[in-house]
């Protein structure tokens, strides 16, 4: 290992991914990107970080795209003068194999911010390479949590959300067996205050407009349903070892506090900062170290007031039934996540409306079948397969009555 951090960037044309380039590129001395991994729905993008990097591989999970992202390549590298040596063409890869391919390069830290369960299998890789993961997909642990567990290292994972990575740094201040509760915070979403009676005719447009963090639309919906902060919980509970019931939830509007744990002497230890994922991420790729100037502060010389408020889980259920998913283990998490993803899939189509979200999550996990506790990525790819296939069924029947 040299002084600067050499990095996999997995997702590299989404939010988190251009996030994490920035980071990269203010702090040239600390951080350098060796490859690349994206979808391949923006061929040039993808291809202009490449070549501005001078990174040894890009890897794109489309294989049909990969014509398209190689020509990108050979223009971006003749733009910046690959004729003359000052660019190089980067190794690519593609195919369902490409992305678990590249989290094997010869790196220290694996950034995983890929969407979906795709992302499952090369954070799998990473750990069994054995580099730090930083890991900003969440169905790693939502899908494949007892997958990761059985391989990952103490330390090994360093999470990008900031939630989670308000917990890591608040579990600094004392040791597992003093821990009393996990305190996520939830901004709310757009519905924050409204009764279950007061959803039922919520168009898509009002699920969109988020009040606090501009994410996209999948996200967004998650979050005003809830949905979002209940793949958290499970994600806490894998990340940390925490049970269920020492989990909980409290909303606070201003999205200051990013989480809290509580202690058993009672104290309460806190993180804040102003909403900012720059924060969060540049902690994961130095951790346990601090990136200086990575995001600003709060400001103490102005005036500041933080409201909590408690959840409503009749109006929003989807973390009470998440954490049942949650204590049935197994694959339960990942149908979980996989029906609420079908339905709101039906929900942007206009085929469901937004309490039929949550309320088709419920009977996706109530008809399920024993699936048993998965051995391999193919079991919860097979589960997910089921949960969505029972989701459409009952959109649907929905539609049809």
């Amino acid at each position: 290992m040299t002084d600067i951090r050499e990095i996999v960037l997995l997702g590299s044309t989404g939010s988190i991914g251009t996030q994490v380039i920035d980071i990269v590129r203010a702090n040239p001395d600390r951080f350098r990107i060796v490859a690349l991994g994206a979808g391949g729905s923006r061929p040039a993008l993808l291809a202009e970080q490449a070549i501005e990097l001078g990174v040894e591989a890009v890897a794109v999970a489309d294989a049909t795209a990969v014509e398209d992202v190689q020509l990108r390549l050979f223009a971006a590298a003749t733009e910046r003068g690959w004729t003359s040596g000052d660019a190089r063409i980067p190794k690519l890869v593609a195919g369902r194999s490409a992305m678990a391919e590249l989290a094997t390069w010869d790196a220290d830290t694996v950034l995983n911010a890929m969407d979906g369960s795709i992302g499952l299998e090369p954070t799998l890789a990473a750990l069994k390479a054995g580099r730090h993961l930083a890991l900003a997909n969440k169905e790693s642990l939502v899908a494949g949590g007892p997958l990761v567990r059985e391989i990952a290292k103490p330390g090994q994972i360093s999470p990008v959300d900031s939630e989670h990575s308000a917990l890591a740094q608040c579990l600094r201040s004392g040791t597992a067996e003093r821990v009393a509760k996990l305190v996520l915070t939830a901004s709310g979403g757009p519905f924050r205050g409204r009764s279950r009676d007061q959803l039922a005719d919520v168009t898509l447009d009002d699920a969109l407009a988020h009040p606090t963090w501009d994410m996209g639309p999948v996200v967004t919906i998650n979050s005003a349903t809830m949905v979002n902060k209940s793949l958290e919980i499970i994600e806490a509970h894998e990340l940390f070892g925490v049970d269920y019931d020492r989990i909980g939830v409290v909303v606070h509007p201003q999205s200051v506090i990013h989480s809290m744990v509580e202690f058993t002497d009672g104290s309460t230890i806190a993180q804040a900062s102003p909403p900012d994922m720059r924060l969060p991420i540049a902690h994961a790729l130095a951790w346990p170290d601090r990136v200086p100037g990575a995001a600003r502060p709060v400001d103490w010389t102005k005036a500041n007031d933080w409201h909590f408020e408690p959840l409503d889980e009749t109006a929003f259920p989807a973390v009470a039934i998440a954490k049942d998913a949650g204590k049935a283990g197994g694959v339960h998490p990942a149908l979980f996540n996989a029906a609420n993803e079908e339905a709101v899939a039906a929900f942007r189509d206009g085929r469901l409306p937004f309490l039929g979200i949550v309320d088709t999550v419920a009977a996706v996990l109530g008809a399920a079948p024993d699936f048993g506790r998965p051995g391999s990525v193919a079991d919860v790819l097979e589960a997910e397969s089921w949960a969505r296939s029972c989701a459409r069924q009952l959109v649907l029947d929905a539609s049809n009555r």
